[in-house]
């Protein structure tokens, strides 16, 4: 079994005990030492420097005695996804309800539009011409627009 697989399974239950969703463990080699990067989520929302900052620490208290890892140094890594990442998985897409996504259609088409709703199988979109539904099967990817002059209550 690969690291990456044997750290999930390790540290997968810890995170979920605290309220957070494990995202994603890499192991990138440099030189004799590595770097473990762990990102860390909430389903329902974005994560605060506190919830961060305490993960990284019961991540590293158990990495510091698990044995696997050997006695070659690391670099602990813990962040939350990035407002780039892309949106995959359906809490990902649930939390950003009411901001603006960028869509990249499977055939190339562009398409940008505030998240009005979910379903199963689609997001509905709010564009300049009305709304549009779009199926997740048709999205090649997706991310969150930065927005820096909202004002509440503006919907586009």
């Amino acid at each position: 079994m690969a690291l990456v697989d044997n750290l999930n399974e390790l540290l997968a239950p810890v995170i979920n005990a605290s309220g957070l969703l494990l995202e994603e463990i890499k192991v990138i080699p440099v030189g004799r030492s590595r770097i473990i990067s762990v990102i860390v989520d909430h389903e329902e929302r974005n994560l605060n420097l506190d919830e961060v900052a305490a993960s990284s620490r019961a991540i590293s208290e158990i990495l510091e005695n698990y044995s696997q890892l050997g006695d070659n140094p690391f670099t602990l890594e813990v962040t939350s996804p990035g407002v780039d990442r892309p949106l995959v998985k359906a809490h990902q897409w649930k939390k950003n309800l009411g901001r603006l996504i960028s869509i990249v259609k499977v055939d190339g088409e562009k398409l940008v539009g505030r998240l009005k709703s979910l379903d199963l199988d689609s997001a509905l979109l709010e564009v300049k011409s009305g709304e549009v539904s779009i199926l997740f099967s048709e999205i090649k990817r997706a991310t969150v627009e930065i927005e820096f002059n909202r004002k509440d209550g503006d919907k586009r």
